[in-house]
């Protein structure tokens, strides 16, 4: 067991490790850090992201003291390799191998004049890095530590008699054998480190060597063990891939904080995104609003009707025309000629008064020809109307007008059923439908025949003919069908 420590050795400790506290503080940059994005490593990584493994060499000047007897020292060289593994950022184990001399002489009396011990230890300590921990920096340049371990060490103490040069003599401490002393020993450091390159420190450092026992200086006197203490300078070199940083130079939390902001950023860029993308789809609804009711406003100018006579205000030329006349492609009164008798045509209303068969009159059944038939043939497969209207075209005049003699003569009474396609609005349809197949009803009453013997129906878009996903089937479905009855 250590003998206690008395407050003499606390303060010379403290004394001894003054300048390193000083290098830190006059460093007004001490943990300025370093902005390379090529060090950051994603918060709970595994350790191969790192290099955790180095090696250190170092040189300094080993100084013995709290020798009861040897009261002043001299300063003697020593070297020392370390092999650390860093398994956590501010943890790491460590293995010093120290070797050196230490030398003290005598200035109490005439007896001994000086020792002189020739040692070497070999010690496995915990490291433990103070500046790793920090939100607002990276990485540190400098990282302060302090370690303490145990350690295990061989030692030979020579005594220097006192008296005139050339009467002095020197032994061995322990005799027999070869004056070698095997004891323990416990280390403790403290220091800091500068990490001038991705893979190299500086190590500034100042070890005390607690030996358990008195007799490192060859002489056992007094109440306290042994001490000893090693100033050293060394480079530390971190084993592994270059590519990699190293951990002891890690700094978690601010990769935390990293992290943490980067996502911040990307939901924020995420956000902005859909924001553009969402007022891009106001601005193309908004577009699409505005043709849809263009497109409704011209509709209705193309379809509008005001005075009814089948030709849409766009292309009457004759409009408030009265109802019920007979108006060509251009919405002007027909001037008509081949009725019977030369005739004018008397009013719709008028005729279909006129004509209407009494109640409850019989039906009576007409015999129709093939050449008759023909003569509706020719008119159905004839029928046209002018363009975007529900006038009949003037190519159609011919074939109507044989039908219309027919109906005269042998007092046919036929359907008119109109169709369109399924392109536009139903309401638009129906009433297209409906319009045309007035119009070739209002035809065949100009030429003569009874409105009672006429039925007009439209019906839209109902009953295709073909499917209306061709352009050609969309013409076929646009029609008007004779029926007789």
């Amino acid at each position: 067991m250590f003998r206690q420590r008395s407050n003499y050795l606390i303060r010379l400790i403290f004394n001894k490790i003054t300048f390193l506290v000083a290098g830190i503080l006059i460093t007004s940059g001490a943990f300025a850090q370093s902005i390379d994005s090529t060090n950051y490593v994603q918060p709970f990584s595994k350790a191969s992201s790192f290099r955790t493994w180095s090696v250190a060499l170092s040189g300094g000047i080993i100084v013995p003291f709290n020798e009861d007897y040897f009261s002043a020292s001299y300063k003697q060289p020593g070297a020392a390799i370390t092999i650390k593994n860093q398994f956590l950022p501010t943890l790491g184990i460590q293995m010093d191998i120290l070797a050196g001399q230490a030398i003290g002489y005598n200035s109490r009396d005439n007896t001994l004049a000086q020792f002189k011990t020739q040692f070497a230890s070999a010690a496995i300590s915990l490291n433990l890095t103070l500046a790793n921990i920090n939100w607002r920096h990276k990485k540190s340049i400098i990282q302060p530590y302090i370690t303490a371990g145990y350690g295990y060490m061989g030692y030979q103490p020579a005594i220097t008699s006192a008296g005139a040069v050339g009467t002095q003599t020197t032994v061995l401490f322990k005799q027999p054998g070869n004056g070698v002393i095997q004891q323990f020993f416990v280390p403790v450091s403290a220091g800091f480190k500068i990490n001038v390159s991705k893979g190299i420190n500086v190590d500034l450092g100042y070890t005390v060597a607690f030996v358990n026992a008195d007799d490192f200086d060859g002489n056992v006197y007094g109440t306290r063990n042994d001490e000893f203490s090693y100033i050293h300078a060394g480079l530390e070199f971190a084993i592994g891939n270059h590519k990699k940083p190293q951990l002891s130079t890690h700094n978690p939390v601010n990769s935390m904080r990293i992290e943490y902001l980067s996502q911040e950023r990307s939901l924020t860029l995420q956000i902005n995104a859909q924001k553009a993308q969402l007022e891009m789809l106001k601005s193309e609804l908004a577009a699409k609003a505005a043709l849809i009711n263009s497109t409704n406003a011209s509709l209705i100018k193309f379809t509008m009707d005001s005075d009814g006579d089948g030709v849409a205000d766009l292309f009457d030329k004759c409009p408030n025309t009265p109802v019920s006349t007979v108006v060509d492609g251009a919405g002007c009164p027909l001037v008509l000629s081949g009725l019977p008798e030369n005739k004018p045509l008397p009013k719709a209303g008028a005729q279909l008064l006129m004509s209407a068969p009494a109640p409850n009159q019989p039906q009576i059944k007409v015999a129709v020809t093939e050449a008759e038939k023909r003569v509706i043939t020719n008119a159905v497969e004839n029928l046209q109307f002018d363009f975007g209207k529900s006038t009949v075209s003037l190519s159609s005049y011919k074939t109507l007008q044989d039908l219309a003699k027919l109906m005269v003569v042998k007092g046919i009474s036929l359907k008119l059923s109109g169709y369109t396609d399924n392109v536009g609005p139903d309401a638009v349809n129906l009433k297209i439908s409906q319009d045309r197949a007035d119009a070739v009803k209002r035809f065949l009453i100009s030429r003569g025949v009874n409105p009672a013997k006429i039925e007009a129906q439209g019906y839209g878009k109902e009953n295709p003919l073909v499917p209306n996903n061709t352009a050609d089937g969309r013409l076929l479905n646009r029609r008007v069908e004779f029926s007789l009855f």
